[in-house]
């Protein structure tokens, strides 16, 4: 069953490829399941093996389906694959590294556009804030946990996450955030309002994280609530 499923998936992928379907009908459910199944399947081949020759495809396809022996030995065929996901590894890497340093350059141009602007101020790590509301309550140490409201940003504009969206604040301790936030906080009264903009190195690095790409300056906007003591948790 699993190799006839198999034998049909292939053919009807490659009969895309080589055959003129104008004359298939897709009368009988069998025959909408097996070009449903082609689609995806060939779909797929196309995503994974653009350069993939189909006649030898093929020729391999059927010899291995027949039980016959192929003309490469299995460990030529291991081979063969293992290269080519290699190759692609590397391109893949290439093109990975080619953006991230595209994204350095645009943060480091966009930092220092934004260092430029009036009451824009810098800290000795590179963070650069401005206050937009300064509260009266206190500054909280790396120690403290704090509640506020916040939305982040990347350099274009595109917001990837926002506790105003949600409509709910948030409280963490200012030590298990990053970098930027943690430094940024501490020079916040309670009941101030900044804009923080953060260098990659002080936010998520060369990796990047979820929505964030790799070397990625990030800005929130963020409101501090209050310092929850320990006695109030």
């Amino acid at each position: 069953m699993k190799k006839t499923l198999i034998a049909a998936l292939v053919m009807s992928s490659v009969s895309f490829a080589h055959a003129d379907n104008s004359d298939i009908t897709l009368d009988s459910k069998e025959q909408r399941l097996g070009y449903s199944i082609g689609t995806m399947f060939g779909s797929r081949m196309t995503e994974d093996f653009s350069e993939l020759d189909m006649d030898t495809f093929m020729a391999g396809f059927q010899d291995a389906f027949a039980g016959k022996e192929g003309q490469m030995t299995m460990e030529e065929v291991t081979q063969t694959i293992q290269a080519y996901q290699q190759e692609q590894m590397q391109l893949a890497q290439a093109e990975q590294e080619k953006a991230s340093a595209a994204a350095k350059e645009a943060a480091t141009a966009w930092l220092a556009e934004k260092e430029a602007e009036d009451g824009v101020m810098k800290t000795n790590t590179g963070l650069l804030y401005k206050v937009i509301t300064k509260g009266e309550g206190e500054n909280p140490t790396p120690l403290d946990t704090v509640e506020v409201d916040y939305e982040g940003s990347l350099i274009d504009g595109t917001v990837f996450d926002s506790s105003y969206q949600r409509g709910e604040s948030i409280s963490f301790p200012l030590n298990g955030v990053i970098p930027g936030w943690t430094e940024g906080l501490q020079l916040m009264p309670v009941g101030s309002k900044y804009e923080l903009y953060i260098p990659a190195d002080l936010a998520y690095g060369p990796g990047g994280t979820g929505p964030i790409p790799p070397n990625s300056a990030l800005k929130f906007v963020v409101e501090l609530h209050n310092i929850i003591r320990e006695e109030e948790k």
